[in-house]
């Protein structure tokens, strides 16, 4: 695999993102894989990656904080590089202003990304005060999140975080920790006489920064026999040493030498509430060290009270120096908690961390073509889910129009007859069981109206254990249609359903990958992902069709290019029974496409003028208030029974 990540920030500059990305370039490197950063230039005095390709951008210092760069190229340079590199996936590391311009040229490339939540910009916003800036920046955090194929939350807070932005498609990773480097026996006598002879040492390690919190710690400066020690620098460290008294400063420290130093200390404190992780807590935890930390963001799922150390309240700064002399004033207690804390990091290692990256790059990479397959933009999009459980089912009822009444899927039917992908889904349904009945309601030309007024009731009075819904694509493309409202009203029908025991499979409605079909594309994108979020709510089965690449290709429609040919059907019924967890499902399917190639009499290619023959009919009918479906009825009013065979042995072969 080739993975080019787009770094906001790199070497010389050390911090979290910076040594998240050394780590998994490593790594990657370790697997095989190639990989290029592209990051901001530090102005001639960076270092390179220690493997890999670099690709450094002209930048600019911040203003406030010299020692961090921000570049500054066209979106089409981005492109540019990544098309010379032909990357399998994009990795965005804390994206913002660089990833930005990184994910609108993934996007222009159709490059799957995934964008790794690391700095929590909105907060920062909100700390610094800048007027009206804290809206823009959720804003631009949910906008650039939302387009990444992928988003990988390191803490349950960052997670709820981005959720209640609208953010999906998200997934936890953590960080790893280097236990070996990070590890009790670093402490040093030597070191420890040095900043304070015979008194317990109390450590922060972090950026000196407004939005670390790091003033908090004056609530310990002058506790007797303790002395508190920054280990650090950044732009507020001049302030910081006349607002903690009596605090030993050491300035930047790194490698071993930061590791003898958390070694070192007897209680590790972190005040900042904005940490989406808090990689150094973590480190602290791997040295054998108690953590006492706020209450908030990424320590929460680090620390664990009463065992490793404390979480004190937000903002209470008496809660956070009592915690602290609960530890400093009781060494048993420091000794049990320092020896949980190195048990709890054991196998948080960057390895098994890295492993599981490529694995969500791999998982990316199925879900890119469902996203280039979607013509709406902004709505709550595909996503993978677990294989279900197959179940048990004797009885099933299918709802629709005329795509599950099996309309131009004329396989081994005869004239004016048609199968459709609910009747091959009853044939496979069938397999094993001793009896199975079967009924399908479908008639051509129906809306949601019919489904809740006559089809759901019928179905209600059959008391099935199984029924799909295949509901609304001729609403869609009619005036003034809203796809919300027709999507609560499928919901009604599902939940009465679900209240007599009743699964139900939803299918959500796709339209040909045709320019004329553009106008509707909106509606049947928000149409889909309500019906999306009612099989989430109700706990349903869900055919998300409106994801399916294929069903976009011509090849699958017949000659009025509107419904689905005998291929069509067939790949639709393998794809519902996947999602209802049939085994092999996948397999067959191949099979039996492979079987059956081009079939003429299945599978004709378009014959005559489209225009008079399909499109002009329909519209006519339209305009005198009339539809295709008019007195018709459905194919199976009630239950027919579908033999069914027990399934054969599994040969050596299969």
């Amino acid at each position: 695999m080739r993975v080019a990540l787009v770094a906001e920030s790199f070497l010389p500059h050390m911090n979290g993102v910076t040594h998240s990305v050394l780590q998994m370039v490593r790594h990657l490197e370790r697997r095989g894989h190639e990989t290029l950063v592209v990051a901001p230039d530090a102005g001639g005095k960076g270092e390179h990656a220690p493997t890999g390709l670099t690709q450094l951008l002209p930048s600019m210092p911040m203003p406030s904080y010299p020692d961090v760069r921000v570049a500054y190229p066209t979106t089409a340079r981005i492109a540019r590089v990544l098309r010379e590199f032909h990357p399998d996936v994009v990795h965005l590391a804390s994206p913002f202003a660089l990833g930005w311009k990184g994910q609108v040229a993934a996007d222009a490339l159709r490059l799957p990304s995934v964008a790794v939540y690391q700095t929590d910009i909105i907060a920062y916003t909100e700390r610094y005060g800048v007027p009206g800036a804290v809206p823009l920046a959720s804003a631009h955090v949910a906008r650039l999140h939302k387009r990444a194929t992928l988003t990988l939350a390191p803490s349950s807070a960052s997670e709820a975080q981005l959720a209640g932005l609208g953010v999906d498609r998200l997934r936890r990773w953590g960080r790893g920790v280097d236990a070996e480097r990070f590890r009790p026996d670093r402490r040093s006598d030597g070191w420890r006489a040095k900043i304070a002879r015979g008194e317990l040492l109390v450590g922060y390690v972090g950026r000196l920064a407004a939005e670390k919190q790091v003033e908090d710690l004056r609530v310990l400066c002058g506790i007797p026999g303790v002395r508190l020690v920054i280990i650090g620098d950044g732009p507020e460290r001049e302030r910081l040493e006349k607002k903690l008294p009596g605090a030993v400063f050491t300035g930047f420290l790194g490698g071993d030498q930061l590791a003898k130093a958390l070694a070192s200390l007897d209680v590790f404190v972190h005040p900042g509430e904005s940490e989406t992780f808090c990689q150094t807590v973590q480190e602290a935890l791997a040295s054998g060290v108690p953590v006492v930390a706020t209450g908030r963001g990424g320590p929460v799922d680090l620390v664990r009270s009463s065992v490793d150390g404390w979480l004190y309240a937000p903002g209470d700064l008496d809660d956070l120096r009592e915690r602290v002399l609960d530890l400093t004033g009781d060494d048993a207690k420091r000794r049990s908690f320092g020896a949980a804390a190195r048990e709890s990091v054991t196998s948080r290692t960057w390895e098994s961390l890295g492993d599981q990256l490529i694995e969500y790059y791999r998982e990316a990479q199925r879900l890119r073509p469902l996203d280039d397959a979607t013509r709406g933009r902004g709505t709550v999009r595909a996503d993978t889910v677990a294989p279900p459980q197959r179940k048990q089912w004797t009885r099933y009822v299918a709802l629709g129009d005329s795509l599950t009444e099996g309309l131009c899927d004329t396989s081994r039917m005869a004239n004016g007859e048609y199968r459709g992908w609910a009747d091959r889904l009853a044939t496979l349904l069938a397999q094993g069981r001793g009896r199975f009945q079967y009924a399908n309601l479908a008639v051509r030309s129906r809306r949601v109206r019919d489904l809740v007024n006559e089809q759901a009731p019928r179905a209600l009075e059959m008391e099935p254990d199984l029924v799909s819904i295949f509901m609304g694509a001729n609403d869609l493309v009619s005036h003034g249609a809203d796809p919300v409202r027709l999507a609560a009203h499928v919901e009604k029908a599902v939940r009465d359903l679900r209240a007599i025991g009743a699964d139900v499979l939803l299918v959500t409605p796709f339209l040909p990958d045709r320019s004329a079909a553009r106008i509707f594309a909106r509606r049947f994108a928000l149409y889909a992902a309500e019906l999306r979020r009612v099989a989430a709510a109700t706990d349903s089965y869900l055919l998300d069709a409106a994801a399916l690449p294929s069903l976009g290709d011509r090849t699958m429609y017949a000659d009025d290019i509107v419904h689905l040919s005998s291929r069509g059907h067939r790949y639709l019924a393998y794809r519902a029974a996947e999602a209802l967890g049939i085994p092999d499902a996948e397999a067959v399917g191949q099979l039996d496409d492979a079987l059956h190639g081009f079939d003429p009499s299945e599978d004709a290619p378009p014959q005559g003028d489209w225009l008079r023959t399909h499109a002009l009919p329909w519209v006519w009918r339209r305009m005198r208030g009339r539809t295709a479906g008019d007195g018709m009825v459905s194919k199976h009013a009630d239950y027919i029974v579908i033999p069914g065979r027990n399934a054969p042995k599994r040969s050596k072969l299969s």
